[in-house]
């Protein structure tokens, strides 16, 4: 039976405030590797937040476009090699075809940060044939600035560490559907996107996503694959980012707190038409 592992790890720590120390015990978000197998051969090692492996296994073998549907995966689940004391391995297996290891370097092309141009990583995304997301999707700009107060009040972990990155999903009535925390921003949003891909929700046509940190190119990557409109941040996007999304039409929005945003593309999906002109 598989082991649950806990999210929170506790240690002792020494506090200095206004002159006065203390020893107390903090909480620490917890990080462990997790290797994901397709048909019994390694794929890749992520660094996590234990937790959802299964849903963060099947979100990133969406979001790399190393499966096309959920009926290509016929059993997932999580596995401790003999005499381990936590498990750390999600063990995938296809049903109707045979994983290609060379399909690892196409399709993780688009997703490395060193030593390839934009020109090539947004080619590598029209190669991968993903389409534009769902054009007539709208949210109100108020419903949006309650967004972050939303998500906060939801992310259990973060407030008692302070040290998780968070991602959100929300329906056209800001409606909070789905929460993943992650020690890891892109894992956050695999689990999310994982979530949708074991409840044959994908694609998000008519969802926002919100998440706790920056707008990074591989973000907006994973955004278009599962099909959502609108991508909301904290805090500011990539140039690369800012290009993907105007290059595939997907409302970007950064700087999102309290009531004000800023729209780095496609605004008419959060403001009316002759406010989006101006």
């Amino acid at each position: 039976m598989p082991r649950i592992q806990p999210a929170l790890e506790l240690t002792q720590v020494t506090e200095w405030a206004d002159g006065t120390v203390h020893r107390i015990e903090d909480h620490l978000a917890a990080e462990e590797p997790l290797e994901i197998r397709i048909d019994g051969k390694p794929l890749t090692v992520t660094m996590r937040t234990p937790g959802h492996d299964e849903e963060l296994a099947a979100g990133f073998l969406w979001t790399e476009g190393l499966i096309e549907s959920a009926s290509q995966i016929s059993q997932i689940r999580r596995l401790a090699p003999a005499g381990a004391a936590k498990d750390n391995i999600v063990s995938v297996e296809f049903g109707d075809r045979s994983f290609q290891p060379e399909e690892l370097q196409r399709n993780f092309f688009a997703a490395s940060s060193c030593g390839i141009c934009g020109k090539a990583s947004i080619e590598a995304i029209r190669v991968r044939g993903l389409t534009p997301p769902n054009p007539h999707f709208q949210i109100d700009p108020d419903l949006l600035c309650e967004l972050p107060v939303r998500l906060r009040n939801r992310q259990q972990v973060f407030g008692r560490t302070g040290g998780l990155h968070a991602a959100a999903l929300f329906d056209e009535a800001g409606e909070l559907l789905v929460l993943r925390e992650d020690i890891g921003r892109h894992n956050a949003v695999d689990k999310i996107v994982g979530w949708a891909l074991m409840k044959a929700l994908l694609p998000l046509s008519n969802c926002i996503m919100m998440v706790s940190g920056r707008g990074g190119f591989e973000i907006i990557q994973k955004s278009l694959a599962a099909g959502i409109p609108v991508l909301a941040c904290v805090s500011a996007p990539s140039s690369l980012a800012v290009k993907l999304a105007r290059e595939m039409s997907l409302t970007l929005i950064g700087f999102l707190r309290d009531r004000r945003f800023v729209i780095y593309s496609n605004p008419e999906r959060c403001l009316p038409k002759s406010a989006s002109n101006t």
